[in-house]
């Protein structure tokens, strides 16, 4: 079995409700066949292609290559299913891999037990055909085998990710409470942003929002910034495929974007830890970073401009009480001084959004975590209308 030539089924996973930008990405690419559903989507290829999927992706989180569906009902049924796969012609004996999963099944009662057993297979597999044993821990830094078992439905598959792809790479410092890269990047992809016009967002904490659109504007995707894949550690590897994916991402990249990104936050230690961020990422020169508070913001008075917002929600009392005027402010700012831009506002806190008196022309649904948010969007047209009544509805 070379999984590096065998086609099987291929699942891209993300967190809740990024699927649609994650669908975007890969038919980008070239991917005309997929299917999407909530947490990924679901394609046919080699782990070839699970290389260029794992470099170029930016709302991903794993790339999963299936090895083995099968009915399962107990664990030592899924052993024996497991310990028929010839692992011997995919992991290195002497190697590393560990094991992750996803189990909802009454004859299991801790994730630990199914990886266990997960790992007896493939070790007695492994000693009995090459009289070797690979060792296994829980860190994600050489071949990753992932189970997902529901009811009696199991699948088996190489995770070709390894860590998360869903982390960016170039965040050294997070700030307060920082929006997930991938999270921040499936936000602006939902925009009408068009990498032409200016992007400003207020109240940029780390500035992650200010960092991605950068990334994005310039073509630099985050397989720019990581050198070590779950793939890399899997037989059949050939590096050659790996530098031609790698020396593409370089090629692509726009240098001299005609592009102005605006990122301001009333913290001086914020916007310090955001251009750090941005130093990493490659992109500080091309943000212009800007202490003060959100309504004294240098705007641009170019036309479509697309300004957006990742304003505190309000977990305690005091301090929705405390945001009301902010959003209340930022509803004044965005209808006074930003006619014709596109205005985004992104808030897991609804109630606190109806303070901005603004009619959104869009709703879209993603989560933060557990929370479940809205990026809200307004056409500032001039003389746009304000009421105090106007509801915001689900």
């Amino acid at each position: 079995m070379n999984p590096f030539v065998n086609p099987s089924k291929i699942i891209v996973t993300c967190h809740k409700w990024l699927a649609p930008s994650l669908a975007k990405e890969i038919e980008a690419l070239g991917y005309g066949r997929y299917s999407v559903f909530q947490t990924g989507v679901e394609l046919e290829g080699t782990m070839a292609d699970c290389i260029r999927l794992n470099l170029n992706l930016r709302c991903a989180s794993q790339v999963m290559y299936s090895l083995k569906a099968f009915i399962c009902n107990d664990p030592n049924e899924l052993y024996r299913n497991l310990v028929t796969i010839p692992w011997e012609t995919m992991l290195v004996p002497d190697g590393y891999f560990s094991v992750t999963s996803n189990v909802f099944h009454p004859t299991i009662q801790t994730n630990l037990f199914a990886n266990l057993r997960v790992k007896d297979a493939i070790v007695d597999r492994m000693r009995e055909t090459t009289q070797q044993r690979p060792s296994t821990g829980s860190e994600l830094s050489g071949a990753v085998v992932y189970l997902f078992w529901k009811k009696d439905e199991a699948e088996i598959f190489i995770d070709t990710s390894g860590e998360t792809l869903a982390k960016h790479g170039y965040r050294k410092l997070p700030g307060k409470a920082p929006m997930l890269e991938a999270l921040a990047a499936a936000t602006i992809l939902s925009t009408k942003w068009n990498k032409a016009t200016p992007f400003i967002n207020p109240m940029c904490g780390s500035g992650t929002l200010a960092i991605e659109a950068a990334l994005i504007a310039s073509n630099r995707v985050p397989g720019l910034m990581r050198s070590n894949y779950a793939f890399m550690h899997i037989k059949g590897y050939d590096q050659a495929i790996y530098e031609k994916e790698r020396a593409a991402l370089d090629a692509k990249i726009n240098h001299h974007p005609n592009i102005k990104i605006i990122a301001s936050d009333l913290s001086d230690k914020a916007i310090e830890i955001a251009k750090i961020n941005a130093a990493v990422a490659g992109v500080e020169q091309m943000i212009d970073f800007q202490v003060c508070d959100f309504e004294s913001t240098h705007l641009p008075e170019t036309e479509g401009s697309v300004i957006m917002f990742n304003p505190e929600y309000g977990e305690r009392l005091g301090d929705e009480i405390e945001l009301n005027a902010t959003y209340a402010r930022m509803g004044d700012f965005l209808k006074n001084k930003c006619k014709g831009f596109t205005g985004y506002i992104f808030t897991g806190n609804l109630d606190l959004a109806k303070k901005i008196r603004l009619k959104p022309s869009r709703r879209i649904e993603f989560y933060n975590a557990t929370i479940d948010c809205r990026l809200l969007e307004y056409e500032l047209y001039a003389g746009t209308k304000r009421t105090d009544k106007l509801p915001i509805a689900e």
